[in-house]
């Protein structure tokens, strides 16, 4: 299911994932939830007792098709042999249109046996609808108002044209920008006009960015992905909403003006209709503080000499070993934060993050996908010990299928997501210790080979032979959140430095009065 959902995600087809009914079905939920909430296309295929007459009563039935009708774009019980070719075309439409997601269709047994002469239906691709030029001509009306308008870009954002017509905008104007999770890498972040991932959702460097701004280009975010700043609804600055379809209106989101349509076609009008830099722009004091924040949230601001390794460490060797197209494809831990902060992500979709569902068990199956996908390029799976352990059973398949992957279990022997925001609240560990396996014997098990990190300074070579000598390599990487301190610096550490940021430049937090003012990670199957 979520090799599937990858499919659609790195390609903009639709990947298909088949299964058998009952238990065999309902096990794809939680992929079904991930296309959906993340925007991928892709079609999840069941089978299901004969309709019309079964000798099986009730036995592994249930109602798949309410069930995934409530966590997919459709779902649809093929009833007649012949209506198959136009629910198919039908569901592929479905898939693809703006916000792209998953589709289901489930084929009993009982009409898979019939035998149609109905004719394949073919497949065309509409265009999207351009922007209103006069939201457009809006849109430019309150940036050329604005002293220091910066972008943000979102998941939607993610499409090529798109990443282009943004990179152009950007250079045109030099306009600051940062990037949600999802929408690392849309525009590169070795850009000089980058500030930063808004890996948190308040109280880091690149929301001070944020607050120094009056105007606010929002292309492509969409309220599934966590927030990546929190509106104020006085004093905040304006914020335009660019995407596929009008913003939906919550308590931290509440853009003053939506650009709707093809968001390529809507970057590149106003960069038409803009004409030339405003002349009342300054970004002079915003571009003076991006070398502090650069360093700031930069590998180097930590101590990386510790063992077991600080995740910034982690993330340092990973990125010195990885080309530039490599794919890194992330579980769900609090190691996704110090990624999304501090890897360089070069180009678009080299940092798979799932910032919607955020569901562990995901990291593995997408690199898997990855790597089928793109097999000329470097693919490495980073999970935790927690999240790994949910699919580890794939590297069987990894194996199966002669794949070159590495992953990377990050082994903490703990579900540190939930116990680094315990510590926030703070509330005493409970049931969050785990006794793991010998990760390098149970690698070795699938017949992939297992390596086990013993030193620090070993590290970055060991993942840099991997990668060069191809088959499916696991390499245990012991961490610890607390030892390491990463965990007290996110939760104490940081607010302190942020807060002393502010007084410093004389800004204030964006924070809404009325939202919990909490740095917190992604929720999921923990």
């Amino acid at each position: 299911g979520f090799m599937a959902a990858t499919v659609g995600r790195l390609t903009g087809e639709i990947g298909v994932a088949l299964s058998t009914l009952g238990p065999g079905a309902t096990n794809f939920s939680t992929a079904v939830a991930y296309a959906h909430l993340g925007g991928f296309p892709c079609m999840f295929i069941t089978g299901q007792k004969p309709i019309r007459a079964s000798k099986q009563g009730r036995f592994q039935i249930v109602d798949v098709v309410d069930h995934f009708g409530r966590i997919s774009k459709k779902a649809i019980q093929v009833v007649e042999a012949g209506l198959i070719p136009t629910t198919v075309r039908e569901l592929t439409r479905i898939a693809r249109r703006e916000k792209p997601g998953p589709v289901h269709l489930e084929l009993p047994e009982d009409i898979a046996e019939h035998t149609a002469a109905a004719p394949m239906i073919e497949v065309t691709v509409p265009r999207r609808p351009a922007a209103d030029v006069k939201a457009v001509a809006e849109a430019c009306r309150l940036l050329s108002a604005a002293k220091a308008p910066i972008v943000v870009i979102g998941a939607g954002a993610n499409r090529k044209v798109t990443s282009k017509m943004l990179a152009e905008l950007i250079e045109k104007y030099d306009l600051p920008f940062v990037s949600t999770q999802m929408g690392k890498g849309v525009v590169s972040e070795k850009n000089d006009h980058f500030f930063g991932v808004a890996s948190l959702s308040a109280n880091d460097y690149v929301h001070v960015a944020i607050e120094m701004s009056d105007c606010v280009l929002m292309v492509g975010h969409d309220v599934v992905e966590k927030p990546p700043f929190f509106m104020k609804h006085v004093d905040g600055p304006k914020v335009i909403h660019v995407n596929f379809s009008e913003a939906e209106i919550d308590p931290v989101y509440f853009p003053h003006l939506d650009v709707v349509g093809d968001i390529g076609n809507a970057i590149w009008q106003i960069k038409e209709t803009l004409g030339d830099r405003p002349s009342n722009w300054d970004h002079s004091k915003m571009m003076a503080l991006r070398p502090r924040i650069v360093k700031a949230v930069s590998c180097s601001a930590h101590k990386l000499d510790g063992f077991p390794l600080h995740p910034a460490r982690i993330v340092k060797d990973v990125r010195s070993a990885m080309p530039s197209d490599g794919i890194v494809c992330l579980d769900n831990g609090v190691y996704k934060i110090w990624f999304t902060r501090c890897y360089e992500a070069e180009q678009s979709n080299t940092c798979l993050v799932d910032n919607a569902l955020a569901t562990m068990g995901a990291g593995l199956p997408s690199a898997m996908c990855s790597k089928l996908v793109y097999p000329e390029r470097k693919v490495v799976a980073v999970c935790g010990d927690g999240g790994f352990m949910m699919n580890s059973q794939e590297i069987e398949t990894a194996v199966r299928l002669k794949l070159d992957l590495v992953v990377l279990v990050l082994n903490d022997n703990a579900y540190g997501m939930i116990k680094w925001k315990q510590a926030k609240v703070p509330f005493d560990d409970f049931g969050l210790d785990l006794g793991n396996p010998d990760f390098k014997k149970y690698a070795e098990a699938y017949g992939a080979h297992g390596h086990l990190v013993e030193k620090t300074d070993d590290f970055q070579p060991l993942l840099q032979k991997c990668l060069d000598e191809g088959g499916v390599h696991l390499i245990e990487v012991p961490t610890n959140y607390v030892e390491s301190g990463s965990s007290a610096y996110l939760n104490f550490e940081l607010p302190k430095e942020i807060a002393a940021l502010r007084a410093e430049l004389g800004t204030c937090s964006l924070l809404s009065d009325d939202v919990p003012e909490l740095n917190t990670g992604m929720s999921g199957r923990k």
